[in-house]
């Protein structure tokens, strides 16, 4: 498989970013759904955000890097039968994603650095704490967090109902090229 994306499929970059960006998002939304069931004696209640926070940070670092990486390999272009209404759907809805993402993120930072302190990462280095002691900062942030993740679970999974029904439905080779297949 080739490392670029080309005129007909993804290469495995892009593969492997869209895979790995979906993996971390869902696993961060169980994360998150278990960690704030955790009472003030579980031995997870400090352990469990820290990893939910640390695992946030790098998928920002690694939704940057798909950005850039769409400059630098650029997706191959929508298949020809697609409709008008088709094409112009995929465009809002991979923009939705990658919007959603980046809020959800952002939203989350805002929660952790609210109280004016960075986020260690892993234990390795902490990114410092840029924007803190606004009104409510970390309710509001919180709401927007837990509401954008929820919107973000639902349509991901619309997203794959769609790649299902262009692939079991259409006969086409949506899927098949976010696979590494040939089209």
């Amino acid at each position: 498989m080739q490392l670029r994306n080309s005129s007909s499929r993804y290469g495995w970059v892009s593969i492997a970013l869209h895979w790995g960006v979906a993996l971390a998002v869902y696993g961060l939304f169980a994360l998150g759904l278990w960690m704030v069931g955790l009472d003030y004696y579980s031995t997870w209640r400090k352990d469990a955000p820290d990893l939910h926070k640390s695992i946030g940070l790098v998928l920002l670092a690694v939704m940057l890097l798909r950005v850039l990486w769409r400059f630098v390999s650029p997706p191959p272009p929508t298949l020809s039968s697609y409709g008008r209404l088709t094409r112009l759907g995929a465009k809002v809805g991979h923009g939705a994603l990658y919007l959603g993402l980046f809020a959800v993120m952002i939203a989350g930072y805002l929660i952790s650095t609210a109280d004016g302190v960075g986020i260690p990462v892993f234990g390795l280095f902490e990114v410092p704490a840029l924007v803190s002691g606004l009104p409510d900062q970390a309710d509001v942030a919180g709401l927007i967090h837990l509401y954008l993740a929820w919107a973000l679970v639902i349509f991901s999974g619309l997203h794959a109902l769609a790649a299902l029904k262009h692939h079991f439905i259409d006969r086409d080779a949506t899927l098949k090229r976010m696979l590494g297949r040939q089209a």
